[in-house]
């Protein structure tokens, strides 16, 4: 098959979450084990860091890779979902998989395809792992899909586990209360292992406390080693300065300049010191240097991302209630004249809690991602309408940004959010300014 016939045929034939949703997954780690005993275990080839939580664990694996990477070490990456190209996905030194890997490896699988009927999520994992394998890693950052305790990412035995945060998602796959989800994501918990927690809270913490306890694991909370002096974007940059327990002070520059991400940063931080108690050579300069261009590095895209400045675009992957918070926050930290939002969402999230987060007095332009999940615009339109919150519908998204940009004005602010998938379908280029 060629690279476009294969891919064809691993969203054809595989069930995947971000097209059919909860029907897509497979509980359970017997078919990636199964795949990956096929496989030779290529996950025991490479040591890996191991990253789950509600919201910002794609950011903060990032960040994780690009650390690493800056400090000498060749270093696999795997994320999901992907925005634009499937090869996002899969990463060693901040290069995509190349097409002819993902050939290959369809190829040789297909027979366990056949046989295991697994689902695209799992089929991707046994891929990252054996190109991580094959190209002789010396570190992976690993981030889960959903949850952790079932989720196929989590046969691996980390250098350290990380859970970022837990918020209200998916709460359909891993429980109606916060307790309940936190218990999901506890379960990347190793014997042994350290964790770090990067946004303890009240309610969940217990949780986390217990399985530590349990496994033999020490629990670092990443906001009791550092706290936030101040925090401020600086063009498409954030510039943030921490003050440890001894009462050291940092200046950090970040690539993203999203306000959330100062968290995350604490995270990072907290993990760097974990992997140092562990023998890990990552010195301070490359610790700046990797934090200062991950997202040049690393691909990172669609977290508070400007791709045009007058009228101002920024496109943001927030789609959550959690998600939703932090970029209110963000909005009260931007100058702009009129905010424009441009917003789709898919079925299976609480519309109706995101939409109340969104504010009432923006322009509204609803849309929908070209997936079977994603709720028809018309149907959001009228949810949003019932909750003051006015608006046309538009077939796609270059419809609904085209029609944005015609209405504002050039010190007014154009918002993509909503769902991973629709950011994931905006041409940046084209938008860009002249």
């Amino acid at each position: 098959m060629t690279y476009e016939e294969t891919l064809a045929f691993l969203y054809d034939r595989l069930p995947m979450f971000s097209r059919v949703g909860a029907a897509a997954v497979k509980p359970g780690l017997d078919n990636i084990e199964r795949l990956c005993e096929r496989l030779g275990d290529p996950h025991r080839a490479f040591p890996c860091i191991h990253v789950a939580g509600t919201n910002g664990k794609g950011s903060v694996s990032h960040l994780l890779a690009a650390v690493l990477m800056a400090s000498g070490h060749r270093t696999g990456l795997y994320t999901s979902p992907h925005l634009r190209d499937f090869r996002e996905r899969i990463r060693v030194d901040g290069m995509m998989v190349p097409a002819e890997a993902v050939v290959a490896f369809t190829e040789d699988i297909r027979p366990a395809i056949d046989s295991l009927s697994p689902s695209f999520f799992e089929i991707t994992v046994a891929m990252a792992f054996r190109h991580f394998a094959q190209a002789g890693v010396d570190v992976a950052v690993v981030e889960t899909g959903l949850g952790g305790r079932l989720d196929s990412t989590n046969i691996v035995v980390p250098e350290v586990s990380v859970v970022t945060n837990i918020g209200w998602d998916h709460m359909n796959l891993l429980g109606d209360t916060l307790p309940a989800i936190a218990a999901e994501k506890a379960g990347i918990i190793k014997p042994g292992v350290p964790v770090v927690l990067g946004e303890p809270e009240a309610e969940t913490l217990p949780v986390f406390e217990r399985k530590a306890r349990e496994m033999g694991a020490s629990l670092t909370l990443a906001t009791a080693q550092r706290r936030i002096l101040r925090s401020a974007a600086v063009g498409r940059q954030r510039e943030v300065v921490t003050e440890d327990r001894d009462g050291r002070v940092d200046t950090w520059t970040l690539d993203l300049a999203g306000a959330y991400q100062e968290r995350n940063l604490l995270t990072v931080l907290a993990t760097v010191d974990r992997l140092r108690d562990r023998g890990w050579r990552i010195d301070e300069a490359a610790l700046h240097e990797g934090l200062r261009r991950a997202a040049a590095v690393t691909g990172l895209q669609g977290r508070w991302q400007t791709v045009r400045t007058r009228p101002r675009i920024v496109l943001d992957v927030a789609h959550n209630e959690p998600g939703m918070w932090e970029l209110l926050r963000q909005l009260a930290d931007t100058r702009f004249g009129r905010l424009h939002v441009v917003a789709g969402m898919v079925r299976d999230k609480d519309v109706e809690a995101v939409l109340r987060l969104l504010p009432r007095e923006a322009v509204y332009h609803f849309t929908r991602a070209a997936i079977p999940r994603a709720m028809p615009e018309g149907e959001l339109r009228e949810r949003a309408a019932a909750l003051g919150r006015f608006g046309k519908a538009y077939p796609d998204v270059d419809a609904a940004l085209t029609a944005a940009l015609a209405a504002a004005g050039p010190d007014d602010l154009v918002l993509v959010c909503g769902s991973v998938f629709l950011v994931g379908e905006v041409d940046a280029e084209r938008y860009a300014d002249d």
